[in-house]
């Protein structure tokens, strides 16, 4: 295995290629192995300044900020004031929504991404303190997708119930509780919750494509909205301070001056399975509370990426090898970047693959897309699968609500069998890349006609429709 400080030099040496090979404007990364950190920055936080991005410049983390809301709760967990498995209505009364399902739905499922309701809905409840309970209360008219705990379906909405849980139970606003109970016991020196904070800082400015050939330029807004906040909206830090929070977790909860921040108990619930995932890539394939969890050789790792206005993170963790790589990123081909790099630092440090992402097979398999074809949708999202004369699956993906105030486009893409003859069936990736992958979706279930009942590509898309 490669040393920290060869690790060190070979991101001082290929860092800067890899960003312009892959269009990122600018990124930071940090590397923990062991009880060392070293932390490299290349490129520029804003194409529009020429900013150069240093290892103490803080980007959004995006939904890694989940692991810190899981965090929070779980506090409240050793304190013995919050049960993972009471309902939620148990702490919030006001909370329901369209389904009398949810009147079942418990903290734990919150936490694990099986509450079953629409999860993608980013309401701006106003810059208030009291955004979150806002928030909350609008989602009386939210559907569900199927019943608690049924299966995964990556959910916003539902963290932001949990970081209003949390807020009831400690009597303060989400960003408070973060900074009093996690920023201040934890020291950590370059975080801030939202831009106003980040503005003390050298902060990252997110890029996106004003059309898919075209080079990334500033995104014209900085982050969602403050209601989100739980879910992944405004959190934005170093990566280096990124990993003293990471380090806790592997320390049994305790900081790095000795202060205890979570039970072990607590640290350990967090890594055990809760849900198992269709194949969909990057997710994983169980889930713990908060946590991802890779089954890659060399494994298990845990993990979770985040992506924001033009902003992408992603953080790996291998416990057993004591190694944790935070990488953030603010534009361009970010996954393609994140695979190259994580490939190789935990290959070295950690003895850790990291599987191949699928790529077309030379000579696709034409399979009877009669059980895929139809309409699925969700709050962000219509997507229609066909199939044509010459037995090419298609689909045909239209944005809706904040996919299409932020720039989303009409996508027509042509799907393949995942792996061709030997892929999982019901698999497919699409031929085309997106930013530099193919990620996969899988369709799932059953309408009562042998037809799937939903199309998941990390959410659980619901058929609509027929074609």
């Amino acid at each position: 295995m490669a040393n920290l400080a060869e690790t060190s030099h070979w991101l001082r040496q290929e860092l800067p290629a890899l960003l312009a090979a892959h269009q990122v404007p600018g990124a930071a990364l940090a590397v923990l192995s062991g009880d060392r950190v070293v932390d490299h920055a290349a490129g520029v936080l804003n194409t529009a300044t020429g900013v150069a991005a240093t290892t103490d410049s803080v980007f959004q983390i995006g939904s890694i900020t989940k692991v810190w809301t899981t965090s929070l709760a779980m506090q409240l967990v050793d304190e013995g004031r919050l049960d993972l498995d009471a309902p939620v209505r148990h702490y919030l009364p006001e909370f329901k929504t369209a389904d009398r399902s949810a009147a079942a739905v418990t903290v734990r499922q919150l936490a694990c991404h099986t509450a079953g309701f629409e999860g993608d809905v980013f309401t701006d409840t106003g810059p208030g303190d009291d955004c979150v309970e806002r928030y909350v209360d609008t989602l009386g008219e939210l559907g569900q997708l199927f019943p608690p705990g049924h299966m995964f379906s990556y959910n916003n909405a539902a963290f932001c119930v949990l970081g209003r849980v949390v807020e009831v139970l400690r009597g303060l606003p989400y960003e408070q509780c973060l900074r009093t109970h996690l920023f201040t016991p934890l020291g950590l020196t370059h975080a801030a919750n939202g831009a106003d904070e980040a503005i003390l800082y050298r902060a990252a400015v997110g890029h996106v494509r004003p059309t898919p050939d075209a080079p990334p330029e500033p995104a014209p807004i900085w982050s969602l909205v403050r209601s989100n906040a739980p879910a992944g909206a405004r959190l934005a830090m170093r990566p280096r301070d990124l990993l003293t929070f990471v380090r806790m977790h592997l320390d049994g909860g305790v900081a790095p001056d000795g202060t205890k921040v979570l039970d072990p108990v607590s640290v350990a619930a967090m890594r055990q399975r809760q849900v198992e995932l269709p194949p969909v890539g990057l997710m994983g394939g169980a889930w713990g509370l908060g946590w991802a969890i890779h089954d890659w050789p060399g494994g298990p790792v845990l993990g979770h990426d985040g992506g924001t206005f033009g902003q992408a993170a992603f953080l790996r963790v291998v416990p057993d090898r004591r190694v944790a790589v935070a990488l953030l990123t603010n534009g361009g081909d970010a996954i393609a970047l994140y695979t190259r790099i994580y490939r190789h630092l935990l290959r070295e440090l950690a003895e850790v693959e990291v599987p191949p992402m699928p790529t077309p097979p030379a000579r696709p398999t034409r399979v009877d897309a009669g059980r895929y074809v139809g309409t699925y949708a969700s709050q962000v999202v219509e997507i229609t699968v066909s199939q044509d004369d010459d037995g090419r699956i298609w689909t045909q993906e239209v944005p809706k609500g904040l996919l299409v105030e932020i720039g989303g486009r009409v996508e027509r893409r042509e799907l393949v069998r995942a792996d061709g003859d030997t892929g999982p069936e019901g698999t497919f990736i699409p031929v085309q890349p997106i930013q530099g992958v193919h990620p996969a979706v899988s369709f799932v279930g059953d309408d009562g006609t042998g037809r799937a009942r939903y199309l998941h590509n990390g959410r659980a898309n619901p058929r609509v429709e027929p074609v």
